[in-house]
């Protein structure tokens, strides 16, 4: 099986968060995705607690076959990803583990604690943000575990845009419904 771990702050999670994994499915680059949204130690600006971000994970996903969450990262300690690909790797001995993250995160990869590591020992499947040159950033990396990953999308999300209207008493456009509701009935990002 090909079990994919979704790496992010997930701040919050929305539809592209889920319709990604979907499609990796559908396509048949993974069998199983496995959320794993990154905890409280993780600097990131306005950050919320990962006790809210796995609800409306769990929320987001819930009665979807091979779609999961975890809580692993949920640890006080600060957890790299390597140490999350391998622990995946120990639960799911017989399967193949993948990271699944955006180009954004791969322009950044030669700073994350033991790259190589990652890059020798686990595969990398990787979505395109914005206007990146996924290719070239591909075979920059010369890594034949790299796979870039055309998703056709024409709804420009993010969580940071999502967070701004909300503060912003705008939309919530591009939110499950019921990770909406979590966000309303908790009052989350309104309070910076």
């Amino acid at each position: 099986m090909k079990i994919g771990i979704f790496g992010g702050s997930f701040n919050p999670p929305h539809v592209m968060h889920k319709n990604l994994a979907l499609y990796l499915i559908k396509n048949k680059y993974l069998d199983k995705v496995i959320y794993v949204p990154t905890g409280n130690k993780y600097v990131k600006k306005d950050l919320i607690d990962v006790k809210y971000r796995l609800e409306m994970l769990k929320l987001m996903v819930e009665d979807i076959k091979d779609l999961e969450v975890s809580a692993y990262e949920r640890k006080k300690a600060l957890i790299y990803t390597y140490q999350t690909l391998d622990y995946f790797k120990k639960l799911y001995p017989n399967d193949e583990i993948y990271f699944v993250c955006g180009s954004d995160n791969l322009r950044e990869i030669k700073s994350w604690k033991n790259y190589k590591y990652i890059l020798n020992n686990y595969k990398l499947l990787v979505v395109k943000r914005s206007n990146d040159d996924i290719e070239e950033m591909v075979g920059n990396l010369k890594s034949k575990n790299v796979i870039a990953v055309n998703i056709p999308c024409n709804i420009p999300i993010s969580s940071s845009i999502i967070r701004k209207n909300i503060k912003l008493n705008q939309n919530f456009e591009g939110l499950d419904l019921k990770v909406k509701k979590y966000i309303e009935k908790k009052n989350l990002y309104c309070r910076y």
